[in-house]
């Protein structure tokens, strides 16, 4: 096990600060693309009366 992680790349400080910033920024767009379709959704189910 110890021989396969020496063939690994590891990426250096800054890739793994440009890939880390990816991930959130990726996470963040998804979790407002997600809340927007909610609230989306749940206007119009208000506006045709399925929730009172």
């Amino acid at each position: 096990m110890t021989a396969e992680l020496k063939k690994v790349s590891w990426p250096n400080r800054k890739e793994l600060t440009t890939y880390t910033a990816v991930v959130i920024l990726t996470v963040v767009v998804v979790a407002f693309i997600i809340w927007v379709w909610d609230v989306g959704l749940t206007l119009i189910f208000k506006a045709l009366g399925f929730y009172r």
